[in-house]
């Protein structure tokens, strides 16, 4: 057997678990990024509103809805219910970050993303990070194309509702 070969007979039996850990890592993402917010959403407020493409109540409101979006994204990957449209919400809301901070790069701003934190405008003399910021976060963005290609994964609820046992049927 040739060496395509072989890699081409591995992925079947490989695709469900690196979807697990696409899933779990995703999830972990979201959990933490809104667990550092929840106790402060007004400073997640600002840092939404240092980005400077909204008014200013307008990117209160958003941020502190953020954190109960990406905690709610991060419980149902966790479990694996609705994990396609999950992934997909978390493409969109991956691809609105990395637009952001390249924005706000090029814009000459000198913010922290607030991805994982309070965030906002940096002291004066602090240098912005958004080179970093942005390849993670497309890192991420692969986590979330992978499960919008490959949503089923072993033990998550959508396979158990699909009457699944928690390894077996996984093409889709």
């Amino acid at each position: 057997m040739t060496a395509s070969r072989t890699r081409a007979a591995r992925w079947p039996a490989a695709r469900p678990w690196l979807g697990v850990a696409a899933r779990l890592g995703l999830a972990a993402v979201w959990l933490v990024a809104g667990g550092a917010k929840i106790d402060d959403l007004a400073a997640s407020g600002r840092a939404v509103n240092a980005y400077q493409v909204m008014p200013y109540d307008l990117a209160t409101v958003i941020g502190a809805a953020l954190p109960f979006v990406e905690l709610a994204l991060g419980v149902l990957l966790l479990v694996g219910l609705a994990t396609r449209v999950v992934a997909g919400v978390s493409t969109a809301l991956l691809l609105v970050f990395v637009t952001g901070i390249a924005s706000a790069w090029s814009r000459g701003l000198a913010i922290d993303c607030g991805c994982f934190g309070s965030g906002g405008q940096l002291a004066a003399g602090q240098a912005p990070s958004y080179l970093p910021e942005i390849l993670r976060d497309l890192g991420f963005l692969v986590l979330a194309g992978f499960l919008l290609i490959w949503p089923r994964t072993p033990f998550s609820v959508d396979g158990w509702l699909a009457g699944e046992s928690p390894v077996e049927d996984l093409d889709e």
